[in-house]
């Protein structure tokens, strides 16, 4: 059985143990492997391990941590989306069309976390081609929350945060179109951040041109989710939006006192769960407490933000279908995920002035956030409207208006993929009836040393490191 004081021990805490000679890489990644054996068959995490290639490099990383050659990463356990192509490795990015696909080459980020000494364990579950909030693909299946396995991970990272959250691995990348990396991150009651856009290289989905696509860690503190981004900054030529390095430092600062946060519960339009509302209040009083300043504000968003985000998806999903495959959309319908077949479908009915025309309308939401954040450090909004919904449930199950005439909606991370100059980061706040609940922090432009700095406050102020789901354990 897997050790699981062993499994839940940060990564800054293990390279410190390995500095000292307490553990050894090929420990902990046996460890790893063993957890995964343990928990995969009911969480459904995982689509592809790699133990002996996994047991070699961690042998390889005990040599150099002898030697005094050690990287910042050395011997750590991490898993990588399969929607994250990785060289000479099957990536089926969770669909039938690509079930036999493997890339003859790894993207930037994935280079870099092996040069930093990253040993790849497994490759996690996706929905199709990453297009939902809940993580069920006609290849992988359905993928579970390890707080209430009836309960859904989120999606599209979901495979990333139910391992992290189950002990598996302590670090995990995701990517973040609509809040891939911050919705699983939020329903399994870990940290995701969503950087700025550019901070960490964007290179595989056919252009360089995307303004909704990021990278992102998932992991268990703050800290640990700083140094990974470390690592894997910096511009790159593959990505011509990609930026400089920013300073940042580890363990992450956590001092905001004297800064100023807006709070708004939600955002002008979501309908909120009263607990999940709560537990952003006690998030916000906590910062108070620790010297912030907190301003209620009211964002004056409405819900055409977020049918304009779905429309922007639906068609980068549209052309990314014709970019994969010559094969009509009819001809691959039985073998494709309804709600992915629908996104292609509704994609292709949109014209490219209306496009256009979204963009003006998406401005004028800017700087309604703009002017927040010129006078406040960050906003502060829940990850969530709600907790983890059942796996049954769909996306297309979040639709209309309450009587209040508020969205009833799942998650309120797509807007921000529409400000993807702002880094945006969820935090644990607490729980709901058993169930993570989430705050999501979005900073001033390209500061995410700012927003790792505040979720580190509220960490320090609000501990979950000790929180463990019951799955197994």
């Amino acid at each position: 059985m897997a050790n699981l004081d062993l499994c839940f021990t940060p990564v800054t805490e293990l390279i410190c143990r390995y500095r000292a000679n307490e553990i050894s890489p090929i420990e902990v990644i046996q460890n790893s492997l063993d957890r995964i054996a343990e928990v995969n068959g009911t969480l459904n995490c995982f689509c592809f391990t790699y133990p002996e290639e996994a047991l070699e490099k961690a042998k390889a990383a005990e040599q150099k941590m002898t030697s005094g050659k050690a990287r910042p990463l050395e011997g750590i356990p991490i898993a990588i989306k399969d929607f994250t192509p990785t060289k000479g490795k099957v990536t089926t990015r969770g669909s039938k069309l690509l079930e036999h696909w493997i890339p003859d080459w790894s993207p930037v980020l994935v280079e870099r976390l092996e040069a930093a000494g990253a040993i790849m364990v497994g490759k996690t579950t996706t929905p199709e081609f990453a297009t939902s909030g809940f993580t069920d693909s006609p290849l992988w299946g359905i993928t579970r929350n390890p707080w209430n396995t009836s309960r859904t991970p989120g999606g599209s990272s979901g495979g990333s945060g139910a391992a992290v959250a189950s002990g598996c691995v302590p670090l995990a990348e995701g990517t973040d179109m609509g809040g891939s990396v911050r919705i699983p991150a939020a329903l399994c009651g870990i940290v995701g951040h969503k950087p700025s856009i550019g901070r960490i290289p964007m290179d595989i989905i056919d252009t360089a041109y995307c303004n909704i696509s990021h990278f992102g860690p998932l992991a268990r503190t703050v800290s640990d989710a700083t140094l990974f981004l470390d690592v894997v900054q910096g511009e790159h030529p593959s990505d011509i939006q990609s930026l400089p390095r920013c300073e940042l430092t580890i363990p992450t600062p956590s001092d905001v006192k004297g800064m100023k946060f807006a709070l708004d519960v939600t955002l002008g339009f979501c309908a909120v769960d009263p607990e999940v509302e709560a537990n952003l209040r006690a998030t916000a009083n906590a910062l108070r407490g620790a010297g912030a300043v907190i301003e209620e504000v009211d964002l004056g968003w409405d819900s055409k933000i977020v049918d304009m985000w779905y429309g922007t998806w639906s068609i980068f999903m549209a052309a990314a279908y014709d970019n994969i495959t010559d094969v009509p959309l009819d001809e691959n319908r039985a073998r494709m995920s309804e709600g992915l077949v629908s996104l292609i479908e509704m994609g292709r009915k949109i014209d490219a002035v209306t496009a256009r025309k979204w963009e003006f309308e998406r401005t004028k939401y800017w700087r309604k956030l703009g002017a927040v954040l010129e006078n406040h450090h960050a906003l502060l909004c829940p990850t969530m409207a709600i907790t983890a919904p059942p796996v049954e449930m769909r996306d297309s199950d979040f639709v209309g208006m309450n009587e209040q005439g508020m969205l009833e909606c799942m998650d309120m991370t797509s807007p921000f993929n529409y400000m993807a100059q702002c880094p945006t980061l969820s935090v644990p706040s607490g729980f709901a009836a058993g169930l993570p609940t989430a705050t999501q922090i979005v900073a001033r432009r390209w500061d995410d040393a700012l927003a790792l700095r505040i979720g580190a406050a509220i960490e320090q102020a609000m501990p979950w490191s000790h929180q463990r789901p019951d799955i197994l354990t």
